[in-house]
């Protein structure tokens, strides 16, 4: 449904996209995570017709969008876009600005559909100031589906959202998107949003795509020690690579990507590191930080090496300890050298 093929785009000697390349099928749910300033609104921005590439190309729905030899207008694209600060008209009701676009001859029809869809039936004749932050999101995205889009761009939808509420909106706005049956790119620099929502997860990294997957793909497969860390916390420890195992300080693992390489970068998740207390223990708990679940530990090994170890909060294990540092059966990343 999206086709961005090695996309570029400059503003003077900057390059904020830089060709990157990203498939979404139809229906699907993308995330395009990534930290502050790599792109990400960029590239939403070309897909939607907001800016137009240096180089590559986009293509919407097998039809070419944008590129050497072709450029399809904003309002022609089927593609649908709510913004950060969802860019509702405060003179405008509920029901002018879910209309605002559209034919004269559909709205009558089309925006109780879509504030029905949006579950705000009855509130047409209110104005944006007078609704909850939540409100307002829903306005901005029956908006974006009245015209009935073969997609829909968010771009950090729930940045305005009260924390306390950011959950149960981001979940009712995914049921909302998955019944309509349309195509989502959600940009986000939230790991949680982004792993709770989409079926898929673009890591952006400079201006460039630097891995696509699953959620659990992209967490316990990293193609980069950045990957690895960006989307969680990690242990990256040192491995050498012997007769088709990694060999760690904190143990062996299966090394089926290695690739050959004799060196590489062994990424063990929190989760998969027990601590049993022992007196002989070679860590020792340097750190303690209690989550309410879960209990986030630092363990300083005997060479100096520190680890970090999540443990369910049932588990005691009190600052100072000195501990024994086991790792359980698990996924355990194999980074080979680029």
């Amino acid at each position: 449904m999206i086709a961005v093929e090695a996309v570029t785009k400059r503003f003077g000697a900057v390059a904020a996209v830089d060709r990157a390349s990203l498939t979404l099928a139809r229906g699907e749910f993308v995330a395009l995570l990534g930290p502050s300033g790599c792109g990400k609104t960029t590239l939403l921005r070309l897909i939607a017709g907001f800016e137009t590439p240096d180089e590559g190309s986009i293509r919407l729905g097998g039809r070419l969008a944008a590129g050497p030899s072709a450029w399809i207008p904003p309002e022609r694209r089927q593609a649908a876009m709510v913004f950060q600060d969802y860019a509702l008209f405060p003179h405008l009701t509920v029901a002018e600005n879910v209309g605002f676009g559209l034919p004269r001859a559909r709205r009558a029809a089309r925006v109780p559909e879509a504030l029905q869809l949006v579950g705000l039936g009855g509130l047409e004749r209110r104005y944006p100031h007078s609704l909850s932050g939540g409100q307002q999101q829903r306005v901005a995205l029956a908006r974006a589906l009245a015209p009935e889009p073969e997609v829909v761009l968010l771009d950090e939808p729930w940045s305005n959202i009260d924390p306390l509420r950011r959950s149960e909106m981001r979940d009712e706005l995914a049921e909302i998107l998955r019944g309509a049956g349309v195509t989502v790119l959600l940009v986000t620099h939230d790991r949680e949003e982004a792993f709770s929502v989409a079926d898929r997860i673009a890591l952006m990294h400079d201006g460039r795509i630097e891995q696509t997957g699953t959620p659990e793909q992209v967490y316990y497969e990293p193609s980069s020690r950045w990957s690895a860390e960006f989307v969680g916390a990690s242990n990256v420890l040192p491995g050498q690579v012997e007769d088709g195992l990694v060999r760690t300080l904190l143990g062996a693992f299966p090394a089926p990507a290695a690739n050959g390489a004799a060196t590489v970068d062994v990424v063990l998740r929190p989760e998969l590191l027990e601590l049993v207390p022992d007196e002989a223990g070679e860590g020792e708990v340097v750190a303690r930080e209690f989550r309410g679940h879960d209990v986030f530990y630092r363990v300083r090994l005997a060479d100096g090496t520190t680890v970090c170890s999540q443990r369910p909060s049932t588990e005691h294990v009190p600052l100072g300890a000195r501990v024994v540092v086991r790792p359980h059966d698990g996924r355990v990343a194999v980074i080979a050298p680029v």
